[in-house]
């Protein structure tokens, strides 16, 4: 068969093996940990480890087969039947008194990798992982890990960590799955209201990492965003999760992402929500923004998610009249009683300075004295520039240091040279 090289050189870059490998390690995964229990999910990751291995060698050689996706699941089940075909000779000859999991040998036979059966692997996934058995920061490493794909050295760098110190709080955490007999099952209707929080909360904390990154040097890292929204609208394909604050969740994402293409410059440098151009919000984005608000309001309870993504669709909007604004403050101050957070105070003083102006935001952003945000430093110089100009080119000298990355800190400083 003739193999048109410029094709295979295109399809075989790394590009496309990560985004791949990103999107297919975590179906397959799933699909296998639900057939065996979450006691082998290891063996899974290394089964699929090893299946990409085999493409990547195979694909050089042969080139890519018509449906990649398909290729790996069959190469993933022959590679599952040998392990435990394998594990159960071992069982047999070397350790007569070992038990065989004869459940898991039946379970083989129905190894499938059905759209159906991949969704609803993932979706019991996510609720074994969002355990309260596990802490929170553990919880996002296995979501990055076994949702999304992430590598160990992504991962690192999400939490500002190392290889090894990651490894180690991932084991422990499937430790605890394995120890606490965590089945991979939807909770009871009773579990599944209290559940759904903490899910819907480790998706927002994903969101919340791309959006403001701190990691690759990169303010803005869609990839963890593009799987935040992935995971939530997971959530929408099973009635018991599709419920009004679900869609508050996802309305607020498509809100957000609808301006990706604004937020930098082709370079990469972040551009102020005054200065983006509207031609490239993401209209669409926008208009299913609407509709998955729209389907936030039939129940009875106003949760945060409701409140931010209501604050979002107002900055979709370019109309800066002081009736926006108000509106913007009053959601604010509602936001601040439901679910209080520094961050969501830090965005009141800012929507509280353009309805009432710089001296009655900075009486306020005083008293929130965030002296290790960086952002706290901004608004202080935002503030403090047509009142003092040395305490505003000092409060952004000191944001300048607290910055994370080398974009933020240019970005702050070309405002203290405007200065």
């Amino acid at each position: 068969m003739h193999v048109d090289d410029t094709a295979l050189y295109r399809t075989m870059e790394p590009n496309f093996l990560k985004q791949l490998f990103q999107q297919e390690f975590t179906k397959i995964v799933a699909v296998i940990t639900k057939g065996f229990g979450l006691q082998y999910i290891e063996i899974a990751e290394d089964i699929v480890s090893e299946t990409f291995l085999t493409a990547t060698e195979s694909w050089q050689k042969k080139g890519v087969p018509a449906n990649p996706a398909a290729w790996l699941y069959t190469v993933a089940k022959q590679k599952t039947l040998a392990y435990f075909r394998r594990n159960k000779i071992f069982a047999e000859k070397v350790i007569p008194e070992l038990q065989q999991n004869e459940q898991a040998e039946d379970n083989l036979e129905e190894l499938s990798f059905s759209q159906e059966n991949i969704k609803d692997s993932q979706l019991k996934m996510l609720f074994a992982i969002c355990t309260p058995a596990i802490a929170s920061e553990a919880q996002i490493g296995l979501a990055l890990r076994i949702l999304c794909g992430f590598s160990i050295e992504e991962i690192a760098e999400a939490f500002l960590s190392n290889k090894e110190t990651i490894n180690k709080r991932l084991f422990r955490a499937k430790e605890k799955l394995r120890s606490e007999q965590v089945e991979l099952a939807l909770p009871s209707e009773k579990e599944i209201v209290n559940r759904l929080d903490n899910v819907l909360h480790i998706i927002y904390l994903l969101f919340n990492e791309g959006y403001y990154s701190k990691t690759q040097n990169q303010i803005l890292r869609k990839d963890l965003c593009i799987e935040a929204l992935r995971l939530a609208l997971m959530l929408t394909a099973y009635e018991k999760t599709n419920i009004p604050k679900t869609n508050a969740l996802i309305a607020l994402m498509c809100f957000h992402s609808s301006r990706f293409d604004a937020r930098q410059t082709n370079e990469g440098d972040f551009i102020l929500y005054e200065q983006q151009d509207e031609n490239r919000w993401n209209q669409q984005l926008i208009h299913q923004g609407i509709h998955f608000l729209g389907r936030s309001t039939g129940g009875d309870e106003l949760t945060s998610y409701h409140i931010e993504a209501k604050i979002a669709q107002y900055h979709c909007s370019k109309d800066d009249s002081s009736e926006k604004w108000e509106e913007i403050l009053r959601l604010y101050d509602r936001l601040l009683t439901v679910n209080y957070s520094p961050a969501a105070a830090l965005n009141r003083t800012f929507a509280l300075y353009r309805v009432k102006g710089a001296k009655a935001a900075l009486l306020e952003a005083k008293k929130l004295n965030l002296e290790d945000n960086h952002f706290y430093f901004m608004l202080l110089g935002e503030l403090y520039r047509d009142i003092d100009r040395q305490k505003a080119i000092a409060s952004f000298k000191t944001a300048q240091a607290l910055a994370k990355t080398s974009l933020e800190q240019e970005f702050i400083q070309r405002k203290i040279n405007r200065l």
